[in-house]
């Protein structure tokens, strides 16, 4: 199982200081947060993206990449890819790309999104917004597994002849998981694809997700990818931490009662007791998030929301070194005691690679010109062994 934490890339004033972070600043504190989390031994950094103020993310390949030139194992993701306002040829270019740079240690989460102004600003309507997130990845899903596309839809000029470049490293598509906090329909889609599920369980009360995981479970089956119990889980929460449960809630306390995305009418305690937020001691957070694997069964990854509403650099990192030091050692032991002997393991590039050539060497495609012309739809990629090309036709 993963473990690790994500940001929503978020400028929020620090209400004990009522000072407010710069962009410079939120930006270099992202990347120390994520090579913290790989010294601590965390297993994924996740990223947003947005595109309005307050957040900073409006490039999380750019940022990813960079952090992945400062680490050597930890996974980089998205906690959301805007497979809607972004067009899906340049998704399938720059994460193939961002893929190639951090050695395989990378996936993504893609979502609708639903911040009302992004949509016209990238030329979209958000009342199309579940229509183009359904053809969007149609196209994002070919354009990794096909070297020549030819796609016609409602939403993008036609393709023909369409190569993306880079193919993904290995001739592996990065992992990707289909993010929502409401919608049957992306559960769906994951299932169709054999894609992962990942329910960002941040804000609703306990177990709401709960029924959107067990159709996704359900489907994923009845699409022929394994049983339910080996679908691709992942889950969002949040933590704040401190050796004793009361300093966690006095330290927590201001930083919650000013932060924009909480329901202020109800205090952090009840918040603490009745939605994934988890504040306490370590074995406080512990006890809290195996509940979740009692309400949702095994799943592959979790991660947590640490830096948000105004949370200074100082006490992230702090947090880090205890979910890293007395957290997540525990849950893993916890998590593996647990385990159902079924259970698919978490996905991993090493992992899609073994399972698409087993022992076999991976495709590396190389353009060759002489051999082949995008315009008419032949591939313009040659495998150096004759034989070896024959095995990964063109699919058409």
């Amino acid at each position: 199982m993963q473990f690790g934490i994500f940001s929503v890339s978020d400028i929020t004033q620090d209400p004990t200081t009522g000072r407010t972070p710069s962009e410079a600043e939120r930006i270099d504190a992202a990347v120390q947060i994520a090579v913290k989390a790989e010294e601590v031994g965390l297993d994924v950094f996740a990223i947003g993206e947005h595109h309005n103020p307050p957040f900073f993310s409006s490039s999380p390949t750019t940022l990813l990449a960079h952090i992945a030139a400062l680490t050597r194992r930890i996974i980089l993701s998205t906690s959301v890819t805007l497979i809607t306002t972004n067009d899906p040829v340049r998704i399938a270019e720059e994460y193939a790309m961002a893929q190639h740079l951090a050695k395989g240690r990378l996936d993504l989460t893609l979502g609708r999104g639903n911040t009302v102004p992004v949509y016209p600003w990238f030329g979209q309507d958000i009342r199309q917004g579940l229509p183009l997130a359904l053809e969007n990845y149609n196209l994002l899903h070919r354009l990794w597994r096909e070297d020549v596309v030819d796609w016609e839809g409602k939403f993008r000029s036609a393709l023909q002849g369409f190569t993306s470049t880079p193919r993904p490293l290995d001739d592996v598509p990065p992992f990707v998981w289909h993010g929502s906090i409401r919608t049957p329909e992306i559960a769906e889609q994951a299932a169709f694809y054999g894609n992962g599920f990942f329910a960002n369980n941040l804000f609703a009360p306990n177990g709401h997700f709960a029924p959107l995981v067990n159709l996704y479970r359900q489907r994923f089956a009845h699409y022929g990818h394994g049983t339910p119990e080996q679908a691709i889980v992942g889950l969002g929460g949040q933590a704040f931490i401190a050796h004793r449960s009361q300093d966690a809630f006095k330290t927590f306390r201001p930083y919650f009662d000013k932060g924009p995305v909480y329901d202020h009418s109800v205090p952090l305690e009840r918040w603490a007791e009745a939605s994934p937020l988890s504040v306490g001691s370590p074995q406080q957070v512990i006890d809290k998030t195996m509940t979740f694997r009692d309400t949702f069964g095994d799943y592959q990854r979790q991660l947590w929301l640490v830096d948000h509403s105004g949370l200074p650099l100082k006490e992230v990192l702090n947090q880090l070194d205890l979910l890293g030091g007395e957290v997540v050692p525990v849950l893993r032991k916890e998590m593996a005691a647990r385990r159902s002997p079924g259970a698919a393991e978490a996905p991993t590039h090493a992992g899609l690679v073994k399972a698409k050539y087993g022992d076999a060497e991976p495709r590396q495609p190389r353009p060759n010109a002489n051999r082949g012309d995008n315009v008419t739809g032949t591939s313009p990629y040659q495998d150096s062994d004759p034989a070896k090309a024959a095995v990964y036709p063109v699919l058409r």
